[in-house]
């Protein structure tokens, strides 16, 4: 199992991971990379060509956690929403690409951007399974206590796995 993310010598970070551990990545990202693709533009060419989007808030749980309201106003949340969505869109699909084009078994070396855009790509899959999981702040209680039977149990693992690869790439970066 991955040692997880530590400095490098010059710059950046390395791992170390298994192939199993390189699919599972791949596998989550390429998931959050279907859900954040572009959204939906009005029917005006120009709303289209500036990738002005809809003002609502997105009904899917883990589109609302990717894409939160910036303001209490719904009003005023719809307005922001219409004008930097498409923006946070494509910067969350360039991140996940990074670390799809990046991710390999064995040794893998990251440059400081490159670690960054992974840094960044982790934490939408944490949130993204993690609402799927409805994980609370007991999180790692509730691991302790769950069966291994318990059909639940690889998620939660996977979940627990991806907050220690964030957390050490934090402090390899830091």
């Amino acid at each position: 199992m991955s040692s997880g993310f530590k400095s490098r010598h010059g710059g950046g970070v390395i791992a170390q991971f298994e192939a199993a551990e390189v699919s599972i990545l791949r596998s989550l990202v390429t998931q959050v990379l279907g859900l954040v693709a572009p959204g939906e533009t009005g029917d005006d060419p120009l709303e289209r060509a500036l990738g002005i989007g809809s003002p609502q808030q997105p009904t899917d749980p883990v589109l609302a956690r990717l894409f939160p309201s910036a303001y209490a106003d719904e009003a005023e949340a719809g307005e922001f929403r219409r004008y930097t969505e498409a923006t946070l869109r494509d910067g969350k699909r360039a991140d996940a690409q990074t670390m799809l084009d990046t991710a390999r078994p064995g040794r893998t070396e990251l440059t400081a951007e490159q670690a960054q855009a992974w840094l960044r790509s982790l934490n939408d899959v944490r949130l993204a399974l993690g609402t799927r999981l409805e994980v609370t702040e007991e999180v790692h209680e509730e691991i302790a206590t769950m069966s291994e039977d318990d059909p639940r149990y690889p998620a939660f693992v996977t979940y627990d796995w991806l907050t220690y690869l964030q957390d050490t790439l934090v402090r390899a970066l830091w």
